[in-house]
């Protein structure tokens, strides 16, 4: 079995808030990137519903997204996107 059950469908039921955290090495237009990426899938989401975390060295950032995902497919294209952004490390 799947993690998205014997049925194919997710466990999860939607819409429901989904944290996105999205790392990379800091730098200047990190952020500004991201954020635009995030916002063409999620254009409401409010400024408080965002954190950013930098490593204790400050060589590496995260930004932790949490979105209202409204399904399965909505968090697969966001996620494929952040991916596929120029400075992205790593997306969980």
């Amino acid at each position: 079995m799947t993690a998205a059950g014997a049925n194919g469908e997710s466990p999860l039921r939607f819409p429901t808030d989904y944290p996105i955290k999205v790392v990379g090495r800091s730098e200047r237009s990190f952020r500004a990137r991201i954020d635009a990426v995030v916002l063409q899938h999620c254009p409401d989401l409010a400024a408080e519903r965002i954190a950013e975390r930098a490593s204790g060295a400050g060589n590496f950032i995260s930004i932790t997204y949490t979105i209202v995902a409204e399904s399965r497919e909505h968090v697969t294209a966001l996620v494929g996107a952040l991916v596929a952004t120029e400075g992205v490390m790593m997306v969980i």
